[in-house]
């Protein structure tokens, strides 16, 4: 069934990325603020967060797409940080532009009319389907255009990462509840 033309459709960042990136941030500077000495450990803490609001702008890059093109942009609460994000009208793409990466993956980046080159986003939800629109609203073919990691590697990091987490709070139980005890010279 064909989408009607007016509609817009938003692409988020896929889930399964998100939730690996943000649980790979927590399991990585969670412990810090208890490992810090005693007098910095309110500005670890206060660093942690603003970490995590940082980290959460970051995955908050929006895709929209309506009868007039596609639209690439951050939510306004974080945009004047970052980039400020693109749009191209259906009827300036020309063409995908495949460019290998040094891992060994291919990123595309759509071409318009005025040769301005822009990075097709690869890791949104719904991939196929804004691939549909992509070309049935522009024309240019999107045969073989998949997503630039396969889901397994961000589902393996995922895993180490909820791992990585639960083994410092079961660490951080432990020492509270006085089943292990630090070095003395712990700066804790």
């Amino acid at each position: 069934m064909k989408a009607d033309s007016s509609t817009v459709e938003r692409f988020g960042l896929a889930l399964l990325i998100r939730f690996t990136l943000l649980s790979l941030y927590l399991a990585l500077v969670l412990p810090l603020p208890l490992l810090a000495p005693v007098n910095l450990r309110g500005w670890m803490a206060s660093g942690l967060v603003l970490g995590l609001l940082l980290v959460l702008g970051l995955l908050s890059e929006q895709v929209e797409t309506d009868s007039e093109g596609i639209r690439v942009q951050y939510p306004a609460w974080i945009r004047w940080l970052f980039r400020r994000g693109w749009c191209m009208a259906w009827s300036d793409i020309r063409a995908l532009v495949p460019v290998g990466t040094s891992q060994g993956g291919t990123v595309y980046y759509v071409k318009a009319a005025n040769r301005q080159h822009q990075l097709l986003p690869q890791r949104i939800e719904r991939f196929d389907r804004f691939l549909t629109l992509l070309q049935e609203r522009s024309a240019v073919n999107t045969d073989g255009i998949g997503r630039l990691t396969p889901p397994w590697t961000y589902q393996l990091l995922a895993v180490l990462a909820v791992l990585m987490v639960l083994a410092e709070l079961l660490a951080a139980l432990a020492v509270n509840q006085g089943w292990i005890s630090l070095p003395a010279g712990f700066p804790g």
